[in-house]
């Protein structure tokens, strides 16, 4: 064991320098956590969905039986996760992350095993059991606290409400009714409410008719702290108040709107243990029915702009909580539509572009990648929602949405807006910002379809000078950097050596009929058949298409999977079955293609040893991705920070000195006395640094794997070189 933390610590002692102002990873777990019964954690385990918990945090498009989303682990720029139902496992093909629901979570939010079984036993309401008694009170303790919270601000809800049905509440009520237009419906609907122009009325109340605490109110956020800490007073006051829910409808939060013009004119509840701004959206429990009905979501900046959508029949409607519309917020939208669609409405004011350009950056990356539809709707004369329908009408609001641009169609609109394009400056500042905006834009159809159109709108309607434009533009894109699918692990030539090895699996294929059903259960065993090349991809996919036509989607599986030999395989042409399809459907596949459809000799001769080939073809394969991992290991391994032998040592002696402790056991359960220091010291590194040492064995694993697959490559392709060398017209093919 001394040896080992010699290896690991001259390894990693670099990274340990760099990081001694962080928390030891050993730490992460409180000592006190409760000890879960393994029933607790067996019904967490069947519970929880996968793609119910990633796609609580990662937007999910559904590919097949599978779904797949941008990676939260790594900078990535492409879907590299699937996440798969059948197998309950997330895995992402970049960075190497895999693992259940818990792991997930574990890794996303850097919570102990513990935390995360709780936090979803807590969401779907399953009963949690501990193995000790105290521990366990202290959890039921816990548990209430949130529930106490959710009580106290429901409580609060139904006094605002009573207040303003009060003779203090007739200008609150004259408010909404005649100033708003808001019916009784709509009223009870969202529940809206006045806080009266006292300093403890709600306070009082809760505290002399209800029991509860002031401090159990300061930490629901609806009392304040005196500054000379005599006392408590109510935090809204003389304010309309719009209760806030989270998705299950429970009260979370307050928007308390002022009567008397003072500021802020829009007060909100402090972030609480239960209201995080920028985890909820405003109406989205009201919502959520209708987003998913409508297969879109309307997006808006305040409270009454979705009550007076919801009170128009236009009840896909929220608001975010006086924030930037988050990554999360998104996630949660995304998940009540299938189609993925978002529509922003704000206020046409210099605020309301900056938080829409905001917004969009959220989900730019997403958008381009067509993961989602996003659109921007900017109302005429510069009204809001609220105003809008006050004097147009639901009807000729829903034609703005349906017509609503595109994200990029409105940002298009923001860099010409203003500008005189007649002046050399103002030309030319457009110009930069919008080979900025497309230079994003992958090489596409789509692509070449906006530079047409900006091409059009910088000529002012001059074809002979859009032309000149547009090439100009062009070359000026292509300048840009447009980020792919993420490479971080990879090194330079191996996407070459990636294609030359897909090639040849792909010919052995379509040229030896009789090894298909090995090569199909070869490649399924190693999880290689997600070919990475995009025309290899494209070509296996109109593969398995000809044979699932023949054979049936069950039976092909059965061969993927090994328990069907899958003889009636050979019976396909598919050379000519797939040249006579790409001929008539995509003529420029069919070129790229050509040399998997049209063998040399040399290539032909190697046929005689296909499964040698198919050996070393897939062992070259399996390579690459292992070392991909090994470097991706080997970085997780390093971000480590190690807890040295000196503080081990140190901590053992600070032990040695309470005999009670000594009597217990030390914290780790290390500290027997019977046992020699040396084996404590080792004993007590390999606890703290679990993690390290675990990412380490990983690595060295992953390296032996490797070193077996390069035996595999070398002995595969000497064995077929030295086939093809015997055969006498080999040399001259």
């Amino acid at each position: 064991m001394v040896s080992s933390w010699r290896t690991l610590a001259g390894v990693v002692g670099a990274s340990q320098r760099n990081r001694q102002n962080r928390a030891p990873l050993a730490a992460a777990a409180p000592l006190s956590s409760p000890r879960l019964h393994p029933r607790t954690i067996e019904a967490v385990k069947e519970r929880a969905d996968i793609v119910d918990v990633v796609g609580e945090h990662v937007v999910l498009k559904k590919k097949g039986r599978e779904f797949v989303g941008i990676c939260p682990f790594h900078d990535d720029k492409s879907p590299s996760m699937t996440v798969s139902p059948a197998k309950q496992f997330y895995y992402c093909f970049s960075c190497g992350a895999g693992g259940n629901a818990i792991k997930f979570l574990m890794e996303l939010q850097r919570n102990s095993f513990s935390d995360v079984v709780l936090e979803l036993a807590r969401k779907y309401q399953l009963p949690i059991e501990t193995l000790e008694g105290p521990q366990q009170e202290r959890l039921r303790q816990q548990l209430s606290r949130r529930e106490q919270l959710h009580r106290a601000l429901a409580l609060a809800a139904g006094w605002f409400r009573a207040q303003l049905r009060s003779p203090e509440g007739t200008s609150a009520l004259a408010y909404l009714r005649e100033g708003r237009g808001l019916s009784e419906t709509t009223l009870e609907a969202f529940g809206l409410g006045y806080a009266p122009e006292r300093w403890d009325g709600l306070l009082s109340h809760l505290q002399q008719v209800e029991g509860l605490a002031p401090e159990l109110l300061e930490a629901a956020g609806l009392v304040v702290p005196r500054k000379g800490g005599d006392g408590f007073y109510d935090r809204f006051r003389h304010r309309v108040m719009v209760p806030i829910a989270d998705r299950q409808g429970r009260i979370i939060g307050f928007g308390g709107r002022s009567l008397d013009g003072g500021e802020p004119k829009y007060l909100n509840s402090p972030e609480t243990e239960v209201f995080e701004k920028g985890k909820h959206l405003f109406g989205l429990d009201k919502a959520s029915s209708a987003i998913r009905k409508d297969d879109r979501a309307v997006v808006v900046e305040g409270y009454f702009d979705v009550i007076a959508l919801h009170a128009s029949g236009i009840t896909n409607a929220v608001a975010a909580l006086g924030t930037a519309l988050s990554s999360q917020q998104i996630t949660q939208l995304c998940r009540c539509c299938d189609s993925k669609r978002l529509i922003l409405n704000f206020d046409t004011d210099g605020a309301g572009v900056r938080a829409a350009q905001r917004a969009i950056g959220e989900v730019e990356q997403l958008a381009l990648q067509g993961q989602l539809e996003l659109r921007v709707l900017q109302l005429p004369a510069g009204k809001d929602p609220d105003e809008f329908l006050q004097q147009h009408g639901a009807g000729e609001y829903r034609s703005l949405l349906d017509s609503a641009p595109l994200w990029l169609d409105w940002q298009i609109d923001q860099v010409l807006a203003g500008r005189d394009l007649a002046k050399v400056d103002q030309f030319q500042q457009a110009v930069t910002a919008l080979v900025a905006l497309l230079g994003k834009l992958p090489a596409s159809a789509v692509r070449s379809r906006y530079l047409q159109q900006v091409a059009e709108r910088l000529s002012g309607g001059q074809a002979r000078l859009a032309i000149q434009l547009e090439d100009d533009l062009r070359q000026q894109v292509k300048g840009q950097r447009w980020h792919g699918r993420s490479q971080k692990w990879e090194q330079p030539g191996e996407a070459g050596l990636r294609e030359r090895a897909e090639a040849e699996l792909l010919r052995l294929y379509l040229h030896c009929p009789m090894h298909r059903g090995a090569i199909r259960a070869e490649l399924r065993r190693r999880e290689l058949d997600d070919f990475a090349i995009a025309h290899h991809r494209q070509l296996w996919a109109a593969i398995g298409g000809l044979e699932e036509d023949n054979l049936g989607a069950g039976r092909l599986e059965a061969v993927n999977r090994g328990t069907d030999p899958g003889h009636d395989l050979a019976d396909l042409d598919l050379p000519r079955l797939l040249g006579d399809q790409l001929l008539v459907e995509q003529s420029a596949l069919l070129t790229r293609l050509t040399p998997l459809l049209e063998p040399t000799e040399v290539q032909r001769m190697a046929f005689n040893q296909a499964l040698l080939q198919l050996r070393g073809a897939t062992a070259a394969l399996e390579r690459q991705r292992s070392l991909k991992r090994c470097r991706h290991l080997l970085s997780a391994w390093s971000s480590q920070r190690l807890q040295t032998l000196e503080h081990c040592i140190a901590r053992l002696l600070e032990e040695s000195q309470t005999e009670e402790h000594l009597a217990a056991g030390a914290t780790t359960g290390l500290s027997n006395p019977g046992l020699d220091m040396e084996t404590r010291i080792d004993a007590m590194f390999a606890d703290l640094n679990s993690d390290a040492l675990k990412f380490q064995q990983l690595y060295y694993n992953e390296r032996k794997h490797v070193t077996h697959l390069d035996q595999q490559r070398r002995a595969s392709y000497e064995e077929v070189a030295g086939g093809i060398a015997q055969q006498p017209d080999a040399l001259s093919a």
